[in-house]
């Protein structure tokens, strides 16, 4: 049996339901976060549940759960659906009013849906690396808000899937933003750079624990805009996220990063990335 939340509720997953007024599926007029579970634990959860109440203040909607209020409710889920390694997803919409465009008023309650997954580690395409394409970043200019309107990222995404791809790499005109699921670092001369944490990108909880791990270890990093031109000269590159821990990038567009194998760099910093995975969450 899996369950799942759904406002206040614990359910089994055939019992869930939604309104079709709501408005996540009618304007994707809400907001997420996923979190990676270790050994039945959430790595940097508090931070992904900080940023989940960060974008709901930027869409003007208030949630009815604290920060630490929603760790609790997901430690409980995750207990119950026994998850070893795996995620655990949750968003908050605006709740089920009549359908227009202006905000119903504060009577009308949010609606919270939450539910886990056991997924494994990507060990190989870790090892190996993986290969990207380039495309054109059409994405509305509030990347910074992790809200339900991600179109332009699938769209992406399939892009690079059709390509046999694990990873697109956006660019706005010249401009390197992210990649469609992941943040885009890359090395040269073993400087790591990152673009900043703007409205154009998303602040990943990946990409700070990985600029975190450089302030620490004494590895120069720059956060800052780089260019097609640039990425494409880059020694190394690798992508950051949530369930892609820290990724190389071993190709791109069809030419290969470097020497077409994963950096010292980057294998660095997988090190000290699972090191701290482990000291949160036990060894993995």
């Amino acid at each position: 049996m899996e369950y799942v939340i759904v406002d206040d509720k614990v359910l089994d997953r055939t019992e869930a339901k939604v309104d079709i007024e709501d408005r996540g599926y009618q304007f994707g007029d809400g907001v997420y976060e996923v979190i990676r579970v270790y050994n039945g634990k959430m790595f940097t959860g508090i931070e992904h549940l900080n940023r989940l109440a960060e974008s709901a203040e930027k869409i003007r909607m208030k949630l009815p759960y604290s920060p630490e209020e929603l760790l609790a409710r997901m430690e409980e889920l995750i207990s119950k659906n026994e998850v070893e390694t795996g995620t655990v997803y949750m968003q908050f919409t605006r709740g089920t009013s009549p359908r227009n465009h202006v905000f119903p008023g504060e009577e009308v309650a949010t609606t919270f849906v939450a539910y886990t997954r056991k997924v494994p580690r990507p060990v190989d395409p870790m090892e190996k690396g993986v290969r990207a394409i380039l495309d054109e970043d059409i994405r509305w200019l509030r990347c910074d808000i992790k809200s339900l309107n991600l179109l332009g990222n699938l769209l992406s995404k399939q892009k690079a899937a059709e390509a046999g791809c694990f990873e697109a790499i956006l660019h706005r005109g010249e401009t390197v933003t992210e990649g469609s699921h992941s943040n885009i670092s890359i090395v040269k001369d073993g400087v790591v750079i990152t673009h900043q944490a703007d409205n154009h990108i998303l602040n990943g909880i990946s990409r700070q624990k990985v600029l975190e791990i450089c302030r620490n270890e004494g590895i120069p990093f720059e956060e800052r805009a780089y260019t097609l031109g640039e990425l494409s000269s880059a020694d190394e590159v690798f992508s950051s996220g949530t369930t892609v821990e820290v990724m190389p990038v071993v190709e791109v567009a069809g030419n290969p990063v470097g020497n077409g194998q994963p950096g010292s760099v980057t294998r660095k910093l997988q090190t000290l990335f699972k090191a701290e995975i482990e000291r949160q969450c036990g060894n993995i």
